[in-house]
């Protein structure tokens, strides 16, 4: 007589299955996660071997993985923008900034745009607390901008 029963346990381990999927999300787990409730649903319909239980979970399950993981991932991945951080850098260009640290052509600077600081190069020196306008960003890093000074005209 068993004290618990057979689709009891392989419900259980699927639960275990999909813990583990949501601990570390890989959409492999899910399909065998399905493939142990099929089995427990199985064997709480019909009363069959262990060994025609487990050959149950192993054809349900791999037959889900390689049917609908690539279907599911699409569906479940969405999109991604990698332009996301070009925008909001090209966003900065054409801006004035604030000189905070000095910059000569052979040392990188740093400047406050739009209350934040980032690093900048020029191609003449520019000190501290002068103004500048941004004009690119550097093809080398993506986090310094090439910036050149605003000249006030004296009246």
């Amino acid at each position: 007589m068993n004290i618990v029963s057979l689709s009891l346990i392989w419900f259980l381990v699927g639960v275990l299955f999909l813990i583990v999927e949501l601990a570390l999300p890989a959409f492999i787990l899910i399909f065998f996660t399905a493939g142990c409730w099929i089995v427990a649903w199985v064997t709480w319909l019909f009363d069959i071997e262990l060994t025609s239980q487990i050959l149950i979970f192993l054809v349900s399950s791999l037959v889900l993985l390689f049917i609908l993981r690539k279907y599911s991932l699409k569906i479940f991945k969405g999109n991604t923008s990698d332009n996301i951080d070009d925008n909001y850098a090209d966003s900065k260009i054409g801006k004035t900034a604030i000189v905070t640290k000095a910059i000569s052509p052979n040392k990188p600077g740093e400047i406050k745009v739009i209350r934040s600081f980032w690093r900048a190069i020029a191609d003449t020196e520019i000190e501290e607390g002068q103004s500048v306008v941004i004009e690119s960003q550097d093809p080398k890093d993506a986090l310094t901008f090439k910036v050149k000074p605003i000249y006030m005209e004296e009246k």
